[in-house]
This record gives structure tokens, C-alpha cells and sequence, in this order.
């Protein structure tokens, strides 16, 4: 007996909910062994997360009130891809000097990551940003709030692994920072 298809044939699209930042998608899907149901997943459009180093080899980070969690997190610039943006590192420059008011005379991608496939489409590109200087002011949306502060790389690293840190993107950038093997 042959074995069925294994990829899902999507019958029907539509959005179901827009909103500024990200659509909610329902599809109709056909599974593999022929049953009809309902999928949804969160669509956005991709972003970047910068891991930023100054030139004494601490890390710019960022204090954000994240109203899904209602606390501060601590975390590192992160923000969409916009239409604008000649390509991922600009998109890298742009947040990390909006979000910090720094930036980095280097900007080198360090992996891409799609953090919730089994929800959403997200695609997250991680950069690592060297020599970052404050040059001017932080430039934020309407909706963030952002601290800034400069931590120690080993004290970063240390928050992951004690979990105090629990963002994900800046744990993805740690770790494929770590996993790459720091070039300094």
C-alpha cells in the first residue's frame, strides 16, 4: 500500500483578525489521510534582533514593558523588517539605533530562526553588532517603552542561563552566539 502524502493541502485562506503588526490566518487544510479541519496561525512580517557590543565588550541591552507578560523584561533591540529597509542589515542599523539611540560601525548576520513554526510564521534574523557608541536619542513607536542599559557580556550570559532572562530572542542570540563561537 503506498504511503499517503505527508504535506497538508490547504483548501481555503482568509483573515480572520488584522491588526497592526500581525493578521491571524484561518485556512482549511486537508490532512495527509484525507480529513477536512481548521487551521490558524499568526502571520507577521519578519524581524531582526541585534546582540550589540560596544567597544569594551559590553552589551546594550534593552528594559521593556511587555503588556502580555505585564512586566519588564530584558531583552535586546528588536523590531519588524519595514519596506523601506535596502535589505536585513539596514533593517538591523534602523532598530538598533531607534530602540537605543547607538549605533555599530559593524553589523554581521549570526543566524535566522523561525521561533513558533508550529503557530505562527515568524522568521527572526539574528545580527551581532560590534563597536556600538550612543550618537543620539532613542526614537521609539508610540506603544514602546525601552530602557536602556550596558551589561557585561559574562553577566547577559549569565541571566540566560539562570533563567532570569527569559525572552527568547535574546536566548537565541546568546546561544547562537555561544554555539558560533565569539569572534572578537
Amino acid at each position: 500500500m503506498p504511503e499517503p502524502p505527508r504535506r497538508w493541502e490547504t483548501r481555503d485562506e482568509s483573515v480572520a483578525y488584522s491588526c497592526p503588526g500581525f493578521d491571524v490566518i484561518t485556512q482549511t487544510v486537508r490532512l495527509p489521510d484525507g480529513t477536512e479541519t481548521d487551521f490558524d496561525y499568526l502571520s507577521e512580517p519578519p524581524s531582526v534582533a541585534i546582540l550589540p557590543f560596544t567597544p569594551d565588550g559590553a552589551v546594550v541591552t534593552t528594559q521593556e514593558w511587555r503588556q502580555a507578560v505585564e512586566r519588564w523584561v530584558t531583552g535586546v533591540p528588536v523590531g519588524g523588517v519595514e519596506s523601506s529597509d535596502a535589505d536585513l542589515s539596514a533593517a538591523a542599523h534602523r532598530e538598533l539605533a531607534e530602540e537605543t539611540g547607538y549605533e555599530a560601525e559593524t553589523i554581521d548576520p549570526l543566524c535566522t530562526v523561525e521561533p513558533a513554526n508550529g503557530l505562527a510564521d515568524s522568521l527572526l534574523h539574528l545580527f551581532v553588532a560590534r563597536d556600538c557608541r550612543q550618537t543620539g536619542d532613542q526614537s521609539l513607536d508610540h506603544d514602546e517603552t525601552i530602557r536602556v542599559r550596558e551589561r557585561p557580556y559574562d553577566d547577559l550570559k549569565r541571566a540566560v542561563l539562570d533563567g532570569e532572562i527569559r525572552d527568547g530572542r535574546p536566548v537565541l542570540a546568546v546561544s547562537y552566539y555561544e554555539l558560533a563561537g565569539p569572534a572578537d
